[in-house]
């Protein structure tokens, strides 16, 4: 299964949305931080979220070049977003579990972030 990801941060404060299987799950409290940041919540939702529905595939897509090359180990990971690296690498993995990147245009959760801030 596809789970579009996508970190944001707002005057309101780091948010994040998903988009699987034609659903959409938003979290728009928490807190203050990075657009870096919000990118690994983001990402950590999502694989938390193949991880609750029991993929055994799970396809993670988003839009944050940077964030996904961490994720892989390609690029290190700035100190202040260490913490979420760790959380996470430290959550169980789909068996068949791939981390791609695509275009903003692409990101059905950066679209939907897009409108719910107009």
């Amino acid at each position: 299964m596809k789970i579009f990801f996508d970190g944001g941060y707002s005057p309101a404060g780091m948010e994040y949305a998903l988009v699987a299987g034609g659903r959409t799950y938003m979290r728009r409290d928490l807190g203050e931080g990075t657009s870096m940041a919000a990118e690994w919540h983001a990402l950590i939702a999502a694989l938390t979220l193949a991880n609750d529905l029991g993929l055994a595939e799970a396809l993670l897509l988003g839009d944050a070049a940077a964030v996904i090359a961490q994720a892989h180990g390609a690029i290190r990971c700035p100190p202040a977003c260490r913490d979420l690296s760790a959380r996470f690498h430290a959550l169980p993995r789909p068996p068949q579990l791939r981390i791609r990147y695509i275009k903003r245009t692409q990101n059905l959760a950066g679209i939907a972030l897009e409108a719910i801030r107009r």
